[in-house]
C-alpha cells in the first residue's frame, strides 16, 4: 500500500520513494548512464566462457561500466554462429548489482500500461491480479483479435479499466516502438542504447493511484508530465527537497541497519550475502511471557516490509524462533504469503527445509537497497561495507 510518492530529481540521479502512514516502504534509485531493467541495447560480445554443465555464457559489452552476461541458452541464440566482436539486440534483465554485471535476455518485451508486448512469443495472457475474471477473458479475446503474425501478449491489471480502443491504441504504439529498435539496430554501432523504457513514475502512480493522495517532486517537469497524463486525478506538490523535508535521508540510512526492532522487544538480523539473504529471529529483551508464536507473527510481518524495502532477492532464508515442527511454522508461512501477495516483484514462499528454515526466491530486478547505497570494505577484503 502507497499514499505518498516522492520523486526527487537532480543532476546524476533520481530517487522515487514510496510512502505510507508517513513511512518509507519502497526506494528506487536511477543513476545517469546506468543501464536500467527493460532498456534495450544493441550489445558486442567481448568473451565466450564455459559455464559448469557443459554450458556456455558470452560477456557483452552494452557501455554499462562493467559487462553484462547473456547465456547461451536464450531462445534465437545459436551459440556455435555466435563471435566474439558479434553485435545482438539484447534488453537488460537483472541490472548491476556490486560486483555483477547486468544480466540480458534476447527474448524482448515492451512494458506499457495495459499490456506487455511479446514480439518473439505466440501466447495471450491475463494478470492473474485482475479480479473481474468475466472481463478479463473478454479483454484477452479482443486481443487475440488485434493479434498480427508471430507475436504475444499479456494483459497487465489496469487493461480492464479502460475501453478496450485504449489497449488497441497502446497495442500499435508498442509494436511501433519494437520497428523502432530493429531499424535503430541497423544503423547503429554496439554498443549502443536502442530503447529506453518510460519513467518509471508513470508505472507507480497507475499501479497506486486508487489510494494515493499526493506526489511529492522538485521537477515542475515531472508535474507537468502527471497532469497531461492524470488530468486532475493525482495531486502533485512541488518542494525543493523533498527528500530533506520528509525526514527520509534519514530513514533510508535507517534502513540499512543489519538489526531491527520488533514492536514486541524482540529483533530480526538481515545478512546478505553473495549465496543468499539471511534473516535470524531472536526474543531479545522480548517481555511477551514467552510467546513465540506472537514473536514469530510479529516478525513475519515485519520481514516481508524488509525484503520489499531492502528490495532483498534471490534465495531468502529465514530462521524463525523456537521449534522448527511444521505445526508451528504453519501460521507464519501464512502470513508472510499474505504480506507479500502485493509485492511487484514476483515473490514465491517455498516452506520449511528439511533444516528448519523457511525459505523464499525472489525475483531480481534491481539492486538491494544495501548495494545500491555501500560498496564492499576493501581492508577487510569484502567481510564489511563502507557507504558510497
Amino acid at each position: 500500500m502507497t499514499d505518498v510518492i516522492v520523486y526527487e530529481q537532480k543532476t546524476s540521479q533520481t530517487r522515487i520513494a514510496l510512502m505510507n502512514r508517513g513511512e518509507l516502504c519502497g526506494l528506487e534509485i536511477i543513476e545517469a548512464g546506468k543501464a536500467l531493467e527493460g532498456d534495450i541495447y544493441l550489445g558486442k560480445i567481448t568473451k565466450k566462457i564455459d559455464l559448469v554443465h557443459d554450458k556456455v555464457g558470452f560477456f557483452v559489452d552494452i557501455n554499462d561500466g562493467r559487462d553484462a552476461f547473456l547465456n547461451a541458452e536464450e531462445s534465437g541464440l545459436d551459440e556455435s554462429k555466435v563471435t566474439e566482436g558479434q553485435s545482438l539486440v539484447v534488453q537488460v534483465s537483472q541490472e548491476r548489482r556490486a560486483e555483477k554485471g547486468a544480466r540480458l535476455s534476447r527474448a524482448l518485451q515492451f512494458v506499457g500500461e495495459y499490456v506487455v508486448y511479446h514480439p518473439y512469443k505466440m501466447y495471450v495472457g491475463v494478470s492473474s491480479r485482475i479480479e473481474d475474471k468475466e472481463k478479463a477473458e473478454e479483454y484477452r479475446k479482443l486481443v487475440v483479435e488485434n493479434t498480427t503474425g508471430q507475436e504475444g501478449w499479456v494483459l497487465r491489471t489496469a487493461a480492464v479499466s479502460v475501453p478496450f480502443s485504449e489497449v488497441a491504441a497502446e497495442m500499435e504504439k508498442l509494436r511501433n516502438a519494437f520497428d523502432a529498435v530493429l531499424k535503430k539496430a541497423r544503423q547503429e554501432t554496439a554498443p549502443s542504447l536502442l530503447y529506453r523504457k518510460s519513467n518509471p513514475l508513470i508505472d507507480y502512480v497507475t499501479r497506486f493511484k486508487d489510494n494515493l493522495q499526493k506526489v511529492v517532486t522538485n521537477s515542475r517537469n515531472i508535474e507537468a508530465e502527471l497532469k497531461a497524463k492524470f488530468n486532475d486525478e493525482v495531486l502533485v506538490e512541488i518542494v525543493s527537497e523533498p527528500f530533506s523535508e520528509l525526514g527520509l535521508e534519514d530513514a533510508i540510512w535507517e534502513a540499512l541497519k543489519r538489526d531491527v526492532r520488533l514492536p514486541g522487544g524482540g529483533n530480526i538480523t538481515i545478512e546478505e550475502t553473495r549465496a543468499c539473504v539471511a534473516i535470524d529471529v531472536d526474543s531479545g529483551d522480548d517481555k511477551g511471557h514467552g510467546c513465540i508464536s506472537r514473536l514469530n507473527n510479529e516478525a513475519a510481518v515485519e520481514i516481508a516490509k524488509q525484503i520489499k524495502l531492502r528490495n532483498l532477492s534471490g534465495k531468502i532464508v529465514i530462521d524463525f524462533a523456537g521449534s522448527s515442527d511444521y505445526r508451528f511454522i504453519k501460521p507464519v508461512i501464512e502470513i508472510l504469503e499474505q504480506e507479500l501477495a502485493d509485492d511487484y516483484s514476483r515473490s514465491t514462499v517455498l516452506g520449511l527445509s528439511r533444516a528448519g528454515n523457511v525459505e523464499i526466491v525472489r525475483v531480481r530486478r534491481h539492486p538491494s537497497l544495501q548495494d545500491m547505497l555501500t560498496v564492499e570494505c576493501e581492508t577487510c577484503q569484502g567481510t564489511g561495507r563502507v557507504n558510497k
